[in-house]
């Protein structure tokens, strides 16, 4: 009896070593960036700009690769069943996460299945119209839409999200019903508004400043008048207290080892560290953030009570 017993300690050690070997050469290989979100939108255009910073800290490739649908939820969804190795990480955006987890009966992943590894950039959320539309205002926004309940259409990215959220609370808010048009990413969200296939968007504030000159931007839910977009009021200006954004970082499986996550964790903050990163993010419309592993989850964890007071509010809480 003696000897299996003692076999069984052998590999048991043997295998606690090799975990631990390599966890301390990790990475050794090239690392999956899944974006939820089709190309060209704002996490993708995030992760093309941190991916030579995170090349050079982590010493192997960085390969984007993407997985639209369900507003995010199919990749999220995908992702929490992901090996927790490290070699696979995913853009998380908050409050998406919290969101389809609440109110989507069909969502398999739970927030909790995400650890978040740090959260590196928001956006603040505008409303926007085409260049040649009548409106020049939110005023003059609001008076439209009540002239012609239900029949504004306005373009979001992704149901149960930032973008729906912040539709929600502005009809309540002001007394208007549109008519929300869901599209699979920013970059739909965008083409089709040029397009004129929707009259207006809530858009990501990088959206709005790569467009300027194609859009007008009504009014952007910063606290202040952001650099990038200095003619632009804020919703405060305007007189609502509305502050709409969209919080940005990265994650992995819940179960991915500490020392793992702890690696990656400093990889992505020593990039949204860097000068040269920090100066092309602000010029493309985004405000860089810097919460780690721990800060991430606790601030994950508050906006989560606001969001299911939100969709209780609206009786949008999954029964």
């Amino acid at each position: 009896m003696k000897r299996p017993i003692l076999l069984f300690i052998v590999v048991a050690l043997l295998a606690v070593a090799g975990t631990a070997f390599s966890a301390e050469k990790f990475p050794a290989g090239p690392i999956t960036y899944v974006i939820p979100f089709n190309p060209g939108g704002q996490s993708d255009v995030e992760a093309r700009l941190q991916q030579p910073f995170l090349e050079k800290d982590l010493g192997v490739p960085i390969v984007i690769t993407y997985m639209s649908g369900a507003g995010g939820g199919l990749a999220w969804t995908k992702f929490a069943q992901a090996k927790p190795d490290g070699y696979t990480v995913c853009g998380i955006n908050i409050p998406h996460i919290i969101l389809q987890p609440l109110s989507q009966p069909y969502v398999a992943f739970k927030t909790e299945d995400l650890k978040p590894v740090c959260i590196f950039e928001s956006t603040p959320i505008g409303l926007a119209v085409k260049k040649g539309s009548p409106i020049n205002s939110v005023k003059e926004f609001i008076e439209f839409a009540k002239a012609k309940p239900g029949k504004v259409t306005v373009g979001m990215s992704g149901k149960f999200s930032g973008h729906h959220m912040a539709a929600l609370q502005f009809m309540k808010m002001t007394g208007t019903k549109l008519t929300l048009v869901t599209f699979t990413g920013a970059a739909p969200q965008m083409t089709n508004l040029l397009g004129g296939h929707v009259e207006a968007v809530f858009g990501n504030s990088s959206d709005l400043v790569t467009y300027e000159t194609q859009i007008k931007v009504l009014a952007i839910g910063a606290d202040k008048r952001m650099e990038q977009l200095p003619k632009v009021p804020t919703f405060q200006e305007e007189g609502l207290k509305f502050f709409p954004r969209i919080d940005r970082g990265v994650a992995v499986p819940k179960d991915t080892p500490a020392e793992i996550t702890t690696r990656l964790e400093k990889a992505f903050l020593d990039t949204v560290n860097q000068d040269a990163y920090r100066s092309k993010i602000v010029a493309a419309g985004f405000v860089p953030m810097g919460l780690n592993s721990e800060q991430a989850k606790k601030y994950i964890s508050e906006e989560a009570e606001v969001c299911k007071q939100l969709l209780k509010d609206h009786d949008l809480l999954k029964k």
